[in-house]
């Protein structure tokens, strides 16, 4: 390291590496010079001003010379990543040092760039000596010439764009990239002058140039292509520079004037790019423009929505709404569906700032609407538009509908949602314009779908649609492609019709409603999921889709039909059950295993809402609803598909046991519907029920593969219907409770005997935690302790080895289920659970624990911290007999302590915690410590400030210093400043002390440095500052230290 050469040699290197530079910077190869460059600037970073008084003067020089102003720009860019945000070799004190050295030559850096970029400007510009213009002249017919503050600036941005050298190019992007590292640490102010920002602009016009890359491609020689793209490059380069300027949020006042004209400029280049001329359309020519430059125009927009729009709107001279129209354009001509998805997200902040905006200012609310009003009708109709293949099949078939990204949706869905999102927000602020707008849009596929039923005719095999021509079976492709679209944003707006508005806007949604429940009976009816077409492989799909969305939109309104439920007990209209009884009639013949599981599940999931969310007191009572009872309980129908079955049986137990609607307790029919739901889950669990070995009937045997996939399907079922009920009023728990209690017990029964199954076991305790959770209050104590109890006994210390070390993630499984069904135990409230804390504690500790602390995975680690978290969090007093007296009298009697051994095992397993990588283990156990800290006072308790607060401070400073989970640095900092906050005198009195002696490394004068630079500050900011003072400092010395030669004296 530097610090360890002689300072002889160190001038020698000083004088001669830059004369090395100078004389072969032009032979030398680039990779070469650029590491030559960051050495002399490693240099420069340690010793100046003090040993290397000219360095940053030589950088200067090297600029304003021609020959080497290449070369001086490279120093520049290097010194400005190398010493504005230096690495850690180097002590806080030099960092700031450094900074503040460097903030003193922004002004005349900045002066020189701009000269440089002026300079070649000027040199190639092509406009002759001009009288200046007379006011009438100049871009008077432009949509934002008043934007400009004069038509001089008009005339300046209208000049024709010079055509330069590779040189001249050359410096121009090497002096733009240093002004955007520059800008990127520099704050905002009076250095960055309007004349510098001019300039920025001009260049930024070279990225949406396009006669300049035509002509390169005319001319046809690889060197003019070359340039071409080198030209787009600068445009590029500009940009960058101005979006690292317009993400500062924080802007002076004196900055704001600037700020107004940058988007000024800016809004004038939108207006090039998205001019409408009649050799090119818009599209084409952004197809033209570098695909860098479209992307950093476009982060430009986001960043002025996001961060400047709230600043600059208020300003009298920025038309807004004339932006809003250059935006639309730029929006929907975007080559790529990456740009389209791109300017939605600006489309979509725009909206949010509209609705909060007006949500602060409610008396301003018609204003505010009258403003935008036109703007968003047009976008909802374009973005309607999109979303059809009437309007954009080209684009829309090039969409991929198969492969699943990240968020598991294919580009298709994507698209369709990100624009639905729109529409929705749209929806929100002008909910009349929008469902005027997308209803007729709507009726309109409708009556196509409707009208197939006329096509339809019979043929051997069955029905077959009889639309051949290949014309027709496109254009119905497209039509049903689209009212599957269509039906997706009706049934997103159905949050606009519920709630306060519910009353105003009744009839649309009636109206609406009534539609779906049409389509859906109509698809059912005539059966078009299985209907032949002439294009199987297209047709049958979109018909199963249209169909399925009918079934969704129709589900998402369930709200609604919830709020007309209670509107329509009042009045008990006719009209309201014909809604529910037809819906019924289109579901129920869905629900057969004949029908294609994408329709099947829309059609459960329809059925689990209206049951759940609308709760009719007739649903019972409708043939359709029985006959979907009388199919589930029918030993030999043959079973849905799991999912399908799950929801089914959810709807049917709902419909059962939730309360109906504003009806009083005594007209609840429980004790009939008590008997059904009975009834109704000893059907399900009949297969399961009989494979309870019993005294007159030993177990039949049966092969473990069927015995395995009954107690799945029963389990699934049985789990499901526990958890939509966990929520629901007691009445309902009970009866739950009293039809699931023979399942319980066969379930606890049969536990022992699977044991060692897994898989088996992972099921069992799924349902377990579940009853727990929702349930164990009907349960009742003594068979709670039986579950308990056994699960303890089965689950020692061999069985839990195998399961942790043996039977791979299922294994683990099983165990993380365990422990949280204890950790339901542990948070019971009352004394009822209180006996099994022992037990469990030892569990926790001596059984568990020892496996898994020395293992790196995070398998089960984090459950058995959050249960001891939980017992600590929950029974404190188990720990901790604080009296009411005690409380009033905390000076003088301190807490008694019970449990010593077992708390202090648990605080010891959590420091352990802190020593290993698993930084999701640690957030989560730090967060649980400051949590027990803020709850109980856990720092200030005796035994925890006299044996253990200091051992944890320690722990997590030597954390720091290691850097092993630097992405928590600021609440390792938090954390360290709570605990030394109980005694601050012990910390700087003795605990720092201690610390610099322990810690190797470093001699005794650089501790005392140490020591003397970590303030004596009692508030939070001050002194987590200096605890990173500290580790960073201690983390350099160590660094120093090393790298000097053996001998070395140290001053």
């Amino acid at each position: 390291m530097w610090l360890g050469v002689p300072s002889q040699d160190k001038m020698e290197i000083r004088s001669c590496l830059p004369k090395l530079l100078l004389a072969h910077h032009k032979t030398l190869p680039y990779f070469i010079r650029n590491k030559l460059c960051k050495v002399i600037v490693d240099i420069g970073r340690q010793d100046w001003p003090m040993f290397y008084h000219d360095f940053f003067t030589n950088i200067l020089q090297l600029i304003q010379s021609p020959v080497t102003t290449p070369l001086g720009l490279i120093m520049l860019k290097t010194t400005s990543e190398e010493l504005a945000c230096p690495r850690e070799d180097l002590s806080v004190a030099r960092k700031e040092e450094l900074r503040k050295l460097l903030l003193e030559q922004v002004q005349t850096v900045l002066g020189l760039l701009t000269g440089i970029l002026e300079t070649v400007w000027d040199k190639h510009s092509v406009t002759a000596a001009t009288p200046p213009p007379s006011p009438t002249s100049g871009e008077s017919g432009d949509l934002l010439s008043n934007l400009l503050q004069s038509p001089s600036s008009a005339k300046l941005l209208n000049q024709p764009i010079p055509i330069l050298d590779v040189e001249s190019e050359y410096i121009c992007s090497l002096a733009l990239e240093c002004l955007a590292h520059l800008f990127s640490w520099i704050p905002l102010s009076a250095s960055i002058t309007p004349s510098l920002l001019t300039t920025i602009f001009h260049f930024a016009r070279f990225g949406c140039d396009i006669r300049a890359r035509k002509m390169a491609s005319v001319n046809g020689s690889s060197q003019n292509c070359v340039l071409g793209q080198e030209r787009g490059r600068l445009g590029v380069l500009a940009m960058s520079c101005i979006n690292e300027l317009m993400s500062k949020n924080c802007v002076p006042m004196e900055f704001e004037e600037y700020l107004l004209r940058m988007f000024q400029q800016t809004f004038y280049l939108l207006q090039k790019i998205t001019k409408d001329n009649n050799a090119h359309t818009v599209k084409s020519r952004l197809e033209e423009l570098d695909e860098s430059y479209i992307e950093k125009f476009t982060d430009f927009l986001r960043l002025f929505v996001s961060v400047h729009l709230r600043r600059i709107e208020s300003y009298s001279q920025f038309p807004v709404v004339e932006f809003l129209t250059l935006l639309f354009k730029y929006t929907f001509h975007q080559p790529t569906h990456e740009g389209y998805f791109s300017c939605l997200d600006i489309w979509t902040l725009f909206l949010d700032y509209l609705t909060s905006k007006i949500k602060s200012r409610l008396g301003d609310k018609e204003a505010v609407l009258n403003r935008y009003e036109d703007a968003l009708v047009l976008l909802l109709t374009e973005v309607l538009n999109r979303i059809q293949f009437r309007y954009n099949q080209a684009q829309l078939e090039e969409l991929d509908d198969e492969t699943l990204d990240d968020d598991q949706q294919t580009e298709w869905q994507r698209y369709l949602r990100q624009s639905l999102e729109v529409v929705a927000k749209v929806m929100e602020l002008l909910p009349t314009h929008a469902f005027s707008t997308l209803f007729p849009v709507l009726q309109d596929n409708l009556e196509v779908y409707l009208g197939l039923q006329q096509f339809i005719v019979t043929s051997p095999s069955g029905h077959r649609l009889n639309i051949t021509a290949e014309n027709d079976c496109r254009r119905l492709h497209c039509s049903l492609r689209d009212l599957s679209s269509l039906l997706q944003a009706v049934g997103r707006l159905a949050e606009y019709f519920i709630g306060d508005v519910f009353a105003v806007r009744f009839s649309d949604a009636l109206t609406v409603v009534e539609r779906l429940v049409k389509v859906t009976l109509y698809g059912s009816q005539i059966k078009l999921y299985n209907i032949e077409t002439a294009v199987p492989s297209v047709l049958k799909p979109d018909l199963i889709d249209v169909h399925a969305q009918s079934l969704a939109a129709l589900q998402a309104y369930a709200h609604w039909l919830a709020q007309y439920c209670s509107e329509a007990h009042r009045q008990n209209t006719q009209q309201f059950v014909t809604l529910i009884s037809t819906t019924m009639d289109a579901v129920t013949p869905l629900i057969s295993t004949k029908v294609q599981d994408k329709l099947l599940l829309s059609a459960c999931h329809l059925l689990v809402s209206l049951a759940t969310t609308v709760r009719p007191v007739f649903l019972i009572s409708i043939p359709a609803v029985q006959k979907v009872f009388n199919r589930i309980t029918d030993a030999s129908a043959q079973r849905l598909v799991d999912k399908a079955q799950v929801l089914v049986c959810r709807a049917l137990s709902n419909i059962l046991l939730l309360p109906w609607p504003n009806l009083p307790d005594n007209e609840q029919q429980w004790p009939v519907r008590s008997i059904n739901h009975a009834s109704l889950i000893s059907a399900l669990s009949r297969d399961y029920h009989n494979l309870k070995p019993s005294a007159v009937a030993p177990q039949r045997k049966m092969p473990l593969d069927d015995t395995k996939v009954i107690i799945h399907q029963t389990l699934s079922v049985l789990e499901d219907i526990v958890e939509n009920i966990s929520g629901e009023s007691t009445k309902s728990r009970q009866i739950c409770y009293q039809s699931l209690q023979e399942s319980v017990q066969v379930s606890l029964a049969l536990f022992p005997a699977f044991i060692h199954q897994s898989d088996v076991t992972d099921e069992m305790l799924s349902f377990f935690l579940t009853l727990f959770r929702g349930l164990r209050v009907q349960m009742g104590v003594p068979f709670t302790e039986q579950i308990i109890q056994t699960f303890l006994n089965m689950f020692t210390r061999e069985q839990l080895a195998e399961s942790i070390l043996h039977e791979g993630s299922t294994g683990c499984r099983v165990v993380e289920k365990f422990l949280k069904i204890l950790q339901v135990v542990v948070q019971e409230p009352g004394q009822v659970f209180k006996p099994f804390l022992p037990s469990i504690i030892s569990l926790c500790m001596e059984q568990v624990y020892p496996i898994i602390a020395e293992r790196p995975s995070p398998d089960v680690k984090a459950e058995l911290f959050e249960l001891l978290f939980r017992t600590l969090h929950h029974n404190w007093r188990y720990f901790f007999k604080s009296t009411i007296l005690a409380s009033v009298q905390r000076g003088i009697a301190e807490e008694q302590m019970e449990n010593e051994p077992q708390f202090s095992a648990i605080m010891q397993a959590f420091g352990q915690s802190f020593l290993q990588p698993d930084i999701h283990l640690f957030k989560q156990n730090l967060f649980y410590l400051e949590t027990l800290n803020t709850k109980q006072k856990l720092y200030h308790k005796k035994i925890f400030r006299t044996t253990m607060l200091f051992q944890f401070v320690n722990v997590l400073l030597q954390v720091l210093v290691h850097k092993s989970h630097d992405l928590l640095q600021e609440e390792i900092g938090i954390a360290i400043y709570n605990m030394a906050s109980v005694d601050f005198d012990g910390f700087f009195a003795a605990f720092l002390p201690e610390f610099l002696t322990s810690c190797d490394g470093v001699d005794a004068n650089q501790k005392n440095v140490l020591g003397r630079n970590f303030k004596m500050d009692r508030d939070l900011p001050s002194f987590t500052q200096s605890v990173h003072r500290l580790v960073n400092d201690l983390r350099y010395y160590r660094l120093c230290n090393d790298s000097l030669p053996p001998g070395t004296v140290k001053l």
